[in-house]
């Protein structure tokens, strides 16, 4: 299915059928940081821990002076509706060749296939970036959905992070 980015207010929005994945700009992460929505329609009335602390993420980059836009944290959306059903983005902008991604879906968006079509679309795009060769991820051990989001995504799981179980991504499948 075909990636399409285009820019609305500064933000980069990336469509790929059903989903539509609007990055948070810093001042917008900040209100995400706080548990707010952020001007967003949430699935669950507010976003969920995980995107909560990747939005906290994005604030401390603009403060530290290393954000880089595209390369924070994005509202997962339906595009039919767009409403908020998770957060997914990028811990940070590329380095020696790498990004590393990072999902969250609110609990009632959870088992429809959002994450896997969330990390598919960020690491597609990351993918095409100049400089980009590798995609990683992490997961806890004996978090099996994450897993299983990697696996369909194309993912090979490689050495351990720590207590982490690490995967990459140097091409999507066809």
């Amino acid at each position: 299915m075909t990636l399409h980015a285009s820019h609305d207010g500064g933000r980069l929005v990336l469509t790929q059928g059903r989903l539509t994945l609007r990055e948070q700009l810093p001042e917008d992460a900040a209100l995400l940081g706080d548990g707010k929505p952020a001007g967003l329609v949430w699935i669950d009335g507010v976003p969920g821990d995980g995107t909560v602390r990747a939005a906290s993420m994005t604030v401390a980059a603009a403060a530290a002076g290393v954000y880089r836009p595209g390369w924070g944290v994005f509202a997962i959306q339906r595009s039919e509706d767009l409403v908020a059903v998770g957060g997914a983005g990028f811990h940070g902008p590329p380095d020696s060749g790498a990004v590393e991604i990072g999902y969250d879906l609110s609990e009632s968006a959870r088992g429809a296939g959002w994450a896997t079509d969330a990390a598919r679309a960020l690491s597609q795009w990351a993918l095409g970036q100049p400089g980009v060769l590798v995609v990683l991820a992490t997961t806890e051990p004996d978090n099996r959905p994450s897993q299983a989001v990697l696996e369909r995504v194309g993912f090979v799981r490689v050495a351990d992070r720590g207590e982490l179980w690490a995967y990459e991504l140097t091409s999507l499948p066809d």
